[in-house]
């Protein structure tokens, strides 16, 4: 595993998947349109490092996680399917059942144990202490020709429960507003924004830290959608196979991962907001500017030669997409344990996270598929789900093709569609309220008599497997395609 993120861009070099752009190129927006045409190319394009960003020699790496293979290569496995199924066991072990299963279990806690962050004295992201810091030193992106400004796009945002002391890892946008302030983009709906609700009805300030540019490992985790109160950093030293290090920070009372490039250090006053935006999202589209917490720096460490670690988002695909994906797989069998039935499910690009989600069912009785709708409309992230579309479990849900065939010739609209409202993403510029609107279920299953349908369902066309074993003979010597 990589244990920061110079190793991680030194294999991609290795590998050939890195391209190193040596001419200056602007931050402000030539940056990221080059980031875009890679993330359009097939397969997500090369991971990038700009090494003369214009007026600044800090050089900047995007678009990393940007390839599945590039994913796999940052979470240090060679299927995202068998890492969810290994998280699954370690994080949901068998109850034992007398003395000899306890007894099996102990290897199982003790590597639990031997997964918690530990604290170091000295860590490469203190090599320079700069408490009269600025954002001006650093090459942040200005995405967009529309953005509110330049945004910190990238960033693992740590706080604390001030009432409880739980820790919080997010990854929220920050628009800069001058050298020592930013905004902090905390959704009503994530970890970071209820750290700062109870700093508010509490009076106090918040702490927060923000790390640039950690290990691989640990920008993955800060998307993850861990259950509340499960500490991110398990998951990263689970990923990592090793504790992950962590160092006090200088100004506030918070650790930061010793192997990050950047740290941002400061706090956020309660009450304090300033209008942020707009922004171009992964939507495809400009969020609305808002009000939102300020985030004042009071102190930067860093490297002594960093490199600002960057992405961007916009008209999918792109690499959030990846980072995304690696959830899909690595959460669905947790899925699975609250809801056996689902046999798959996916999040296509397209479908921006929560607009879409396509999942396959093992059917056992009428009005299953509409059961799996509302229970996914209740589980964690899932919450925010607009449009969920349920098949049989023969129907390959990653074959956008394959769906589409599928719900054309399997929903009647007045019978199979259920409309209802709830909980919308925060970005969901189509609810009539922000955070709140209607939300779409498809049942494209095979309906059953017992759900009313009187006639017969028709038999989906398919060839022997003689003759298509025959066909494959004869297609590879005429090689054709």
């Amino acid at each position: 595993m990589y244990s920061d993120l110079d190793e991680f861009l030194s294999d991609l070099d290795t590998r050939g998947l890195l391209t190193r752009i040596a001419e200056p190129v602007s931050p402000n927006l030539e940056i990221a349109a080059v980031i875009d045409r890679a993330c359009k190319t097939t397969g997500g394009g090369p991971a990038l490092v700009f090494e003369r960003p214009t007026g600044f020699d800090i050089p900047v790496a995007a678009n990393v996680f940007g390839s599945m293979e590039r994913m796999c290569l940052a979470l240090g496995v060679k299927s995202l399917d068998d890492l969810g199924a290994e998280i699954d066991e370690l994080m949901t072990p068998p109850a034992p059942k007398g003395l000899i299963d306890a007894l099996k279990l102990l290897p199982t806690l003790g590597r639990l144990k031997d997964l918690m962050p530990k604290t170091v004295k000295d860590a490469p992201c203190q090599e320079i202490v700069q408490e009269n810091g600025t954002l001006d030193e650093l090459p942040i992106l200005t995405c967009w020709p529309e953005d509110g400004g330049p945004f910190i796009t990238l960033p693992l945002v740590f706080t604390r429960d001030p009432e409880t002391g739980v820790r919080n890892i997010g990854m929220y946008r920050m628009q800069v507003f001058d050298g020592r302030t930013t905004g902090m983009h905390w959704q009503r709906h994530k970890g970071g924004a209820q750290h700062y609700r109870v700093a508010e009805r509490l009076g106090r300030r918040l702490d927060v830290a923000v790390a640039l540019g950690p290990e691989p490992v640990l920008s993955y985790c800060a998307t993850a959608p861990m259950p509340e109160g499960l500490d991110e950093l398990l998951l990263g030293g689970f990923l990592a196979r090793r504790r992950i290090e962590m160092v006090k920070c200088v100004s506030v009372d918070l650790e930061v991962p010793a192997s990050a490039h950047i740290v941002l250090e400061g706090y956020v006053e309660p009450g304090e907001r300033r209008r942020e935006g707009p922004f171009g999202d992964h939507t495809g589209f400009y969020s609305r500017p808002d009000d939102y917490p300020v985030f004042h720096m009071t102190c930067v460490t860093r490297r002594k030669k960093p490199t600002y670690l960057t992405t961007i988002v916009g008209i999918p695909p792109m690499e959030d997409f990846y980072l995304g994906m690696a959830s899909e797989r690595i959460f669905l069998p947790m899925i699975q344990k609250t809801v056996p039935e689902i046999v798959d499910m996916h999040f296509p690009a397209e479908g921006i996270f929560h607009n879409l989600v396509i999942l396959s069912i093992d059917k056992r009785y009428p009005g299953h598929a509409r059961k799996i709708m509302h229970a996914v409309w209740g589980l964690g992230q899932l919450m925010f789900s607009k449009t969920v579309i349920v098949v049989d479990k023969d129907v390959n849900v990653h074959d956008l093709r394959e769906v589409a065939w599928i719900v054309g010739t399997h929903i009647d609209p007045m019978r199979d569609v259920q409309m209802t409202k709830g909980p919308v993403d925060d970005l969901d510029d189509a609810a009539e309220l922000p955070a709140y609107g209607g939300k779409m279920g498809i049942d494209a299953t095979r309906k059953w008599a017992s759900e009313g349908y009187s006639r017969t369902w028709p038999t989906r066309l398919k060839t022997t497997e003689s003759a298509a074993a025959r066909a494959a003979e004869i297609w590879a010597r005429l090689r054709i395609g």
